[in-house]
Parts: C-alpha cells; sequence; structure tokens
C-alpha cells in the first residue's frame, strides 16, 4: 500500500495547480441552491473529459458519476461533495471573486466540490487496480429545506449499486491547512426552522389601556423559552433555541398589531426534539394568552442530527493519519451547526470529516458564511488526496 499512498500524494500535487483552478471558476460563478445549472455543467463537463464514468439520469441539478473498477459488484464506497452557494455579497479582492452581485461561496462548497473532481481524477487513475465502485455524488441544494441529500436518497442515490459506506468532507476554518479534523457518534445537530407571528391589538403608545401590545408577548417568548427548554431538558441533550429574527412595524408612538419571530431549533436527540416542538408550541400559546393576545405557530422540520458510524470513522481516522501522520488528525467536539449530509448517515455507515483552511499568516481566518470567507488552497491537495487515499484503502 505504500507505493499507492505515494501514488496518490503524487498526482494531488500534480493536479493541484488544475484543481484549484476549478475551484476558483465556481467561486467566480456560483450559484443558489437547486438552480446550480451552470455548476452542473461545468462539474459534467470534466468528468465526462475522462473515460470510465458513467452518469446518474433523472437529476436537474447536481450530478453523480460511477465509477467501476475490477469486480464492480463486490464493495461501493461515496464519496459526497455540495455544490450550492449563498446569498451573500462577497468582500474579498481576489482575482477569482464572484461575479454575481449578492451570491458567494462562503461555505466552501466550491472547495468541496473541486476536492471531490481531483479525488476523481487521481481514482481513474487507479480503476484497473481497485476492486468494486466508486459513487462520486455532485449534491445541489445543501443551504436550503429540505436539503439536496434527502431529494437524492429519495432518488436512490444509495442504490444501484447499493453504496456501502459514504464519506463528505467539508472545510473547518477553526482547523489549520494541514490539519484533519473528526469525530464518532453523534456530530451535528438537527435542526428546525421556528416561525411565530404573535397577534395583539395595534394603537397609540401613550394609550396603553387600549392595546395589547404584540412586542411585549414577544420579548416574554424570546427570554422564556431558553428557560422552558432548559427546565425540560432532563437528560441534558445538547440543545439551541434562538430568535434570530423579529419584526414588528410600529413607530415611536405606534404600537403594532402583529410581531414575526423567526428562530431555530437544534438538538441532537429524536425523541426530544419532538417533545420540546410540542413544548414550544404550548409555552407560546400559554404566554400570549395570559396577555390576551394570540399566536400562530409554524415550525418547519429540518435536517436529522448527523451521526459517524464508529467503524467507518475509525477506518478513516487510520487512513488518514496513515496518509497525513498522527499528529495532522485530531479528534474535534460535536457542533450544534447542521448538515444535509446527515440524511445520507441515517441510512449507510457514514463518516463527515472537516478539512483544516486556516492560515493566520495571510491572514485567512474568517468563518464561514462570512463575507470574506476564503481559503488556503493548498488545503485542496489535502481535500482529494485524502479522499482518494480513504477510497483505496477500503478497495486494495
Amino acid at each position: 500500500m505504500s507505493k499507492v499512498l505515494e501514488k496518490v500524494k503524487s498526482l494531488s500535487a500534480e493536479y493541484l495547480d488544475e484543481v484549484i483552478g476549478i475551484r476558483r471558476h465556481i467561486h467566480a460563478n456560483p450559484e443558489l441552491s437547486f438552480k446550480e445549472f451552470e455548476t452542473t455543467k461545468f462539474i459534467t463537463s470534466i468528468i465526462e473529459s475522462m473515460d470510465g464514468f458513467t452518469k446518474m439520469e433523472g437529476l436537474e441539478t447536481g450530478a453523480v458519476y460511477i465509477l467501476e473498477g475490477k469486480n464492480p459488484s463486490s464493495k461501493c464506497i461515496a464519496l459526497r461533495a455540495d455544490i450550492d452557494a449563498l446569498p451573500i455579497i462577497e468582500k474579498n479582492e481576489v482575482s477569482y471573486k464572484s461575479k454575481k452581485e449578492g451570491i458567494m461561496h462562503a461555505c466552501g462548497h466550491d472547495v468541496h466540490a473541486a476536492s471531490l473532481i481531483g479525488a476523481a481524477k487521481i481514482l481513474n487513475q487507479f480503476k484497473d487496480e481497485f476492486e468494486g465502485t466508486v459513487k462520486f455524488i455532485f449534491q445541489p441544494g445543501e443551504e436550503q429545506l429540505p436539503g439536496g441529500a434527502s431529494l437524492l436518497v429519495e432518488k436512490g442515490v444509495l442504490e444501484n449499486p447499493k453504496v456501502d459506506k459514504i464519506i463528505g468532507q467539508h472545510v473547518a476554518p477553526l482547523l489549520d491547512v494541514g490539519q484533519i479534523g473528526y469525530r464518532k457518534g453523534i456530530y451535528m445537530a438537527s435542526t428546525d426552522e421556528l416561525y411565530f407571528n404573535v397577534i395583539g391589538k395595534g394603537g397609540h403608545a401613550a394609550m396603553q389601556d387600549h392595546v395589547i401590545d404584540p412586542l411585549k408577548i414577544a420579548a416574554r417568548i424570546i427570554l422564556e423559552l431558553p428557560e422552558m427548554v432548559k427546565e425540560k431538558n432532563t437528560k441534558g441533550t445538547p440543545t439551541v433555541l434562538a430568535i434570530g429574527k423579529i419584526i414588528g412595524a410600529g413607530a415611536t408612538n405606534v404600537i403594532p398589531g402583529e410581531v414575526t419571530m423567526a428562530g431555530t431549533l437544534r438538538t441532537m436527540d429524536e425523541e426530544w426534539r419532538a417533545e420540546v416542538k410540542e413544548l414550544l408550541k404550548d409555552k407560546v400559546n400559554e404566554i400570549a394568552s395570559e396577555m390576551n393576545g394570540k399566536v400562530e405557530v409554524k415550525i418547519i422540520g429540518g435536517y436529522p442530527f448527523l451521526k459517524n458510524d464508529d467503524v467507518a470513522t475509525e477506518a478513516f481516522m487510520i487512513g488518514a493519519k496513515e496518509y497525513m501522520g498522527d499528529e495532522h488528525v485530531e479528534e474535534i467536539p460535536i457542533s450544534m451547526t447542521a448538515e444535509d449530509f446527515s440524511y445520507y448517515s441515517h441510512q449507510v455507515p457514514a463518516c463527515f470529516y472537516r478539512l483544516g483552511i486556516k492560515n493566520e499568516a495571510k491572514g485567512i481566518t474568517s468563518s464561514v458564511h462570512n463575507n470574506t470567507f476564503n481559503i488556503d488552497e493548498s488545503a485542496i491537495e489535502t481535500g482529494m488526496g485524502l479522499m482518494a487515499w480513504s477510497v483505496l484503502k477500503e478497495l486494495t
């Protein structure tokens, strides 16, 4: 295997400039969730320029390709990258800055897609040596409910051939370039969207006896819901409840008749997740009733929690240490962020890991979903090589 490892590293270095160019093209031409038409065409043009890849049909955006080795029915490993961008105005001054005002690859999906293309190029050089099949999933719509992963699962992306294991990669602004992070078991949170429409009775701010102030009701909801959740969460399940948006269109002397609120609920236990949603409904209605108002509640179910299979993640970790060295592979804590890769993780053994992209010396420190987000592009060499090596460890 040492010769295989060295060849993967050599190919990663050889392809790096080309794959950086691919990343920069995708970055400069971002597209929002489920609108990734040109991105899909671009990815397709590159993959189909190589021999040996078979395309899964029936997708509007995104692309799935299969690469068969010897004895292709023996085992199937899937690699996944998301390809959509975010509605953010980019502030970076770089040659590959977004050409689309108000749209930016601020979460690293350009990096994920480019790395997966690089891994495909590497693995294509081994198709006469490995046993089994590799499935490359360029997935649309990670940033928008219901999540492209859920739709691809419904379309059978994990079947024909049946996927035995899936590996996903995500950039990590908190990890230095040259590092990767892993975690076994439950790793990322479920996510649900909360919408409350608080209804009172508007009027003149100086005539308090004649109004039912929905802003005061909303204030109680903001303050009391987290305390209620904390009190009822007897198992201590990691949970986040936050209201991130409130609109009450009044004025200095006008109490509005309605206030709209939006927030998020995140946790890591499906039983508690279902229970707490009912508790929220009861509590906001109780608060509104006590203050002679009403509240309309809408909760949109989002992604489930993400779980990394212990065996799959252990195998990945061992391979990563062989590829990078023990000192470059670290265990990371749970995260209350969410990822639609979680849908795959509830269907087949999965490993979702983090790719370090931070370089303080170069000023590359911005978090994801930030208008100055960028990466140290040498991370792409690690990203594509490690994915390819992880597959070859399984199939050779």
